[in-house]
């Protein structure tokens, strides 16, 4: 006879994909509870992109309103308030986590709002000790900043502190060469303070496009962002007045009011019992799983960052539909990781999908490059010479556009549309076709010759 147990999915984690793998899988006809020990939404919508964008079109303002006046508008002495804007955005945080509640709620799932670990292959504990039997578990905890082993690293704060800061500081310090720490120069340069990115590596954005990152990093440092590379941390030391003095390897001493951790982040797997149950892990506590994302214990699934697969959100959710509809829709489904877009929220963006230059070289061997570097229409009035970088990076064998990689203005809205081209395997010519829509940026992506 089958077992008969509490439910068929139990799910650890409310996240985006936690919340998409429970709400399809109850849609399938499963009896789903999911476990959620913090807030149901997860990192994107409570403490990551959704948040943190918010705070992207904040920031901006600073620059709009600059530009405003050579518009005709007359715009008087403006001031920001730190507070407003913070408070708002926690009050927007609060509306979508209520949203998420709701979705679960509407599709029969059962919150459990505690911690819950993994005691048995069918088996979870909850946190006042409850046993619950489960004829699946997913694992969908997600990841979270690392703070490295540094003395004084503990005067720092990462991502997940920074939505709710008292005030905003004069100085700053960011930790890290990757998208976060991009992204939060930018905001807080916005902000009016003095940002110093340390970075421990040679160069930021390692994984985009080399000219795209080199033209980031110029516009930076022309907006006065200062840069420090091949620069590790030695140590943090408190100071009495309550400001950080920060010691790096064959550097001076930097003296900063803020210094912000970005610098990665690791899965969520510590103290779940993954390990005593049979699940294996990788080197960095990755739960590792198959194409179907199903653990080397049968029973037990993992989607999202706790896989280290891919970092992002939509990622996730397309994880947990295909596992909802694989385990419990009788529909096999797995997701296809090519060409996934993807984007930087800095000032200003950067977005990209496919090859770059230098691995379409290495996989191809000699692809022709495309690229249009212009200063936006809007940037020529306003007086700004912040010029953006379009590209294309072309297989010379068929014809086929195979990257798309684009700094400027509203390049991730742009690039979400041209992605479907390269996924599609359309080729150059096609493009070429394309009437230009004028005027507008997104143009040169059909004018380059």
């Amino acid at each position: 006879m089958t077992k008969t147990y509490d439910y068929d999915l139990f799910v650890i984690g409310a996240g985006s994909g936690g919340v998409r793998a429970s709400r399809v899988a109850a849609a399938h006809g499963a009896r789903v509870a999911v476990a959620e020990e913090f807030r149901v939404g997860g990192t994107c919508v409570i403490r990551g992109c959704v948040p943190k964008k918010l705070l992207v079109y904040g920031a901006h303002f600073a620059e709009d309103l600059q530009d405003a006046r050579r518009f005709g508008w007359e715009v008087g002495d403006c001031a920001f308030d730190w507070p407003t804007l913070r408070d708002n955005v926690l009050a927007e945080v609060e509306r979508l986590e209520g949203i998420y509640g709701d979705i679960l709620e509407r599709h029969d799932v059962e919150v459990v709002n505690q911690r819950a670990t993994v005691s048995g292959a069918n088996e979870v504990t909850l946190a006042d000790g409850t046993k619950v039997g489960a004829g699946t578990i997913l694992i969908a905890t997600g990841a979270h900043p690392v703070i490295p082993d540094v003395p004084g690293a503990g005067h720092g704060i990462t991502s997940n502190e920074v939505f709710h800061l008292e005030a905003m500081p004069r100085r700053v310090v960011i930790a890290g060469g990757g998208y976060i720490a991009n992204e939060f120069a930018g905001i807080f340069h916005e902000f009016s303070c003095h940002v110093t990115l340390v970075n421990r590596g040679d160069r930021i954005l390692r994984h985009y496009d080399e000219q795209i990152r080199d033209r980031l990093l110029q516009i930076s440092l022309m907006k006065g962002i200062e840069f420090k590379f091949n620069a590790p941390f030695e140590k943090v030391e408190k100071q009495e007045d309550g400001t950080l003095r920060i010691f790096l390897a064959g550097q001076d001493p930097i003296e900063t009011d803020l210094l912000l951790w970005a610098v990665g982040r690791a899965p969520n797997t510590a103290d779940l019992g993954l390990e005593a149950a049979g699940v294996a892990l990788g080197k960095n506590g990755a739960i590792l799983v198959d194409e179907d994302n199903q653990s080397s214990v049968p029973s037990i699934y993992a989607i999202g960052d706790v896989t280290d697969r891919v970092q992002l959100t939509p990622v996730a959710i397309r994880e947990g539909q295909a596992f909802a509809d694989t385990v419990f829709g009788n529909k096999p489904t797995r997701v296809d990781y090519a060409n996934i877009p993807s984007a930087v929220f800095s000032h200003p963006p950067i977005a990209g999908v496919g090859m770059t230059e230098s691995e379409a070289r290495n996989k191809l061997g000699s692809p022709k490059t495309y690229t249009s570097d212009f200063r936006p229409m809007k940037n020529v009035l306003a007086g700004r010479n912040e010029r953006s970088l379009y590209k294309l990076v072309v297989d010379e064998s068929n014809d086929k556009v195979v990257g798309i990689h684009m700094i400027g203005p509203d390049a991730p809205e742009i690039l979400q549309a041209a992605a479907i081209a390269v996924k599609a395997g359309l080729t150059k010519a096609q493009f070429d076709e394309t009437i230009a829509l004028h005027p507008t940026m997104s143009e040169e992506l059909v004018l380059m010759r």
